[in-house]
């Protein structure tokens, strides 16, 4: 595989001046207040941190810039349930490679049911197993998407997918992530999975009130949390429940 031919996103550049002000959502969160300009690998890149930290709106806002539906699907999928998204996608300037995506998908945990119901009112099913959404599990259809759907050369945005999937199916979906990367596909998601994050290679960034910053996979509270619980878990439990 040429790695030259990705990334297909190279970096997003807050337009700072063209803000009026950052006392008003979504600029007034701390990381978009600090937001300067942020790099993405060319295979996988993480966002993690609490919620409310603001790592689900600016995946959004890059979704949007890249025109998928703020609800989730393909460049194609074009409904809209709720008018929920902010309007930071028009404040940030994409830096492309020279390549385009020939697919795209924006997996979307949050508002997968009103895209299940979508693809299910269109009949185009062929792309999820030739079954109805609604009639699988959350976490089959998370994964019929994955897996079926998604055909590489890609673009991909997925917001805490491992909200639908066991630990089993988190790693089922690594592998399946992985061999899309190796048909020169490239991922920006949003997690709290500490399976997910141990994606070789990928660039974590982590969001706080402190702003966005590049930590490694052992700096991140999802594994030392976890390792720490799994390695103490009885001794964890008596003081969790003093």
């Amino acid at each position: 595989m040429n790695l030259d031919e990705k990334p297909y996103l190279r970096e997003i550049i807050l337009k700072r001046n063209d803000v009026e002000s950052f006392k008003h959502y979504p600029f007034s969160i701390p990381v978009i207040q600090s937001l300067e300009s942020l790099d993405f690998h060319p295979d996988v890149t993480f966002f993690v941190g609490e919620n409310g930290s603001g790592k689900s709106t600016l995946l959004e806002a890059i979704a949007v810039l890249q025109n998928f539906n703020p609800e989730g699907g393909n460049w194609n999928t074009q409904f809209n349930t709720s008018q929920t998204h902010s309007n930071l996608h028009e404040y940030l300037k994409p830096i492309k490679g020279y390549k385009k995506p020939k697919d795209g998908y924006f997996l979307r945990a949050e508002s997968f049911y009103n895209l299940a119901t979508y693809m299910d009112s269109t009949g185009y099913l062929v792309g999820y197993g030739n079954k109805s959404l609604h009639q699988q599990s959350h976490g089959e259809s998370f994964m019929a998407t994955l897996t079926n759907k998604l055909k590489g050369n890609g673009f991909y945005i997925m917001d805490e997918p491992e909200a639908a999937l066991s630990p089993a199916r988190q790693l089922a979906a690594i592998a399946a992530i992985h061999q899309l990367v190796l048909k020169k596909s490239q991922f920006i998601i949003a997690t709290h999975s500490p399976i997910l994050l141990a994606y070789p290679r990928a660039k974590i960034y982590h969001f706080s009130d402190g702003g966005i910053k590049k930590i490694n996979y052992q700096e991140t509270e999802h594994y030392t949390i976890t390792k720490d619980f799994l390695n103490r878990h009885e001794m964890m439990m008596k003081l969790l429940m003093e």
